[in-house]
């Protein structure tokens, strides 16, 4: 064995058949996600290759031979976790919705992309779910694959290529524009049972980690928020979904919508604004896990609806997802991190936690939010979400404590991801 590596040493060049060197990461505290408790004083976090070796007390852990990285006055954190990113979006308020669609060519909006995961990245959050490319195709497994072989920098990506919408039912609305005209949709249409599992399986073998499914959208016709599938579609697509491993993602923002969403077994629910009281005990009955994206709705009514913040009241949409959120707090609903960032600024991500706390989250409920909630609605609960040893090494270091004051995950000074130096003071 011994000669083997002198000999692949030779071959490879000096130190390519050798470990990398350990890094030792000294902040001021340690806080590991492992439960609600507070940080630890005085510990470290050992890092070999791409996984942490040791946590705990910087006295006990053998550092011999590692680089050592000093983070005075910082605590250390697991990579922090968006589960309802769009990084094929910008800002409404840059350009709308529709004009990003209709107007932005598909190669744009992925270059566009790549910016927009280096930014996510460097502010902490090594882990997103992308909920849907909004016209792109399947543009984000191929961005994803990008990230993995280490051509780009960014977070770790769950995807869902293509979300799947009822017929007629999304946008760029057909009643908006010249209704002979062939326009480029933000997701895939289908209709019926057959439609939809086709659907279903289209995406998933075109890279989807994960199935998006919009259960109700704005096409009353007045503009309301209606249902958009049958339960029995809904099933249909639940089943085909869990049948090849994917768990389902709804957008639901109506109460009927989420009820039968709920109903046909999906895993999550985005949005859920309107959401009653029963429709939110079921939702704890049927362990389904809510991302509330309150950073959303205050950033549209921001753009659209006057809201200025610490000016003005909160619109009436602001007032009616703090209404969802708090009837979810108590109902037992299990909450997860998910922003609906393309709506606002990648890279202000924890705007969302800064919310959540706003509204009667603890910060350390909201952290464990954006952490190991997260990693286990993304079934990696087993290596993401905590600092332990065998775990992946996704790392960031805030200035402060961020279990006392929530906005110190506004200032990260550190990141790492799969024992990689991101960013450093």
């Amino acid at each position: 064995m011994r000669r083997l590596l002198t000999a692949l040493a030779l071959i490879l060049g000096p130190g390519l058949a050798q470990a990398a060197q350990p890094i030792l990461l000294k902040p001021a505290r340690v806080w590991t996600a492992e439960s609600a408790g507070p940080p630890r004083e005085g510990w470290a976090v050992l890092v070999q290759d791409d996984k942490i070796a040791a946590v705990g007390p910087a006295s006990q852990i053998d550092a011999t031979g590692a680089q050592v990285v000093d983070l005075p006055g910082t605590t250390l954190l697991p990579g922090l976790m968006d589960l309802h990113s769009h990084l094929f979006l910008h800002p409404y308020n840059e350009t709308l919705w529709d004009d990003q669609v209709l107007k932005e060519s598909p190669t744009y909006r992925t270059l566009r992309a790549a910016v927009q995961a280096k930014a996510t990245l460097e502010a902490g959050f090594t882990t997103l779910r992308d909920l849907g490319t909004e016209g792109v195709g399947a543009a984000d497994a191929p961005l994803k694959k990008a990230i993995n072989d280490g051509l780009i920098p960014g977070p770790r990506l769950f995807v869902a290529t293509n979300a799947i919408v009822a017929t007629n039912s999304y946008g760029p609305a057909r009643r908006n524009y010249n209704p002979e005209a062939e326009l480029p949709q933000g997701a895939q249409e289908a209709s019926g049972v057959d439609e939809v599992v086709k659907a279903v399986r289209q995406q998933a073998g075109a890279g989807a980690d994960w199935i998006k499914v919009y259960a109700d959208y704005r096409f009353g016709p007045d503009g309301s928020t209606k249902p958009t599938f049958s339960l029995e579609e809904l099933k249909a697509l639940v089943e085909a979904a869990h049948s090849s491993g994917r768990p389902v993602a709804a957008h639901a923002s109506g109460d009927e919508g989420m009820r039968r969403a709920i109903l046909a077994g999906v895993d999550t629910i985005e949005h859920g604004y309107g959401g009653s009281d029963d429709t939110f005990k079921l939702m704890a009955q049927k362990g389904v896990v809510f991302f509330p994206t309150l950073t959303a709705v205050e950033s549209t009514s921001t753009y659209f609806g006057g809201y200025v913040a610490g000016q003005t009241p909160p619109t009436a949409a602001m007032q009616n997802a703090q209404r969802a959120f708090k009837l979810a707090v108590r109902n037992g609903v299990v909450i997860g991190m998910g922003s609906d960032v393309g709506v606002f600024k990648h890279g202000d991500n924890a705007r969302e936690l800064v919310w959540l706390v706003r509204e009667g989250m603890t910060p350390v409920q909201a952290l464990l939010a954006a952490t190991a909630v997260d990693a286990k609605v993304l079934g990696r609960a087993h290596d993401l979400g905590q600092l332990k040893p065998g775990y992946l090494a996704d790392i960031v270091a805030v200035t402060g404590d961020p279990t006392q004051a929530i906005e110190a995950t506004q200032a990260v000074v550190f990141v790492m991801k799969g024992g990689q130096v991101v960013r450093r003071p």
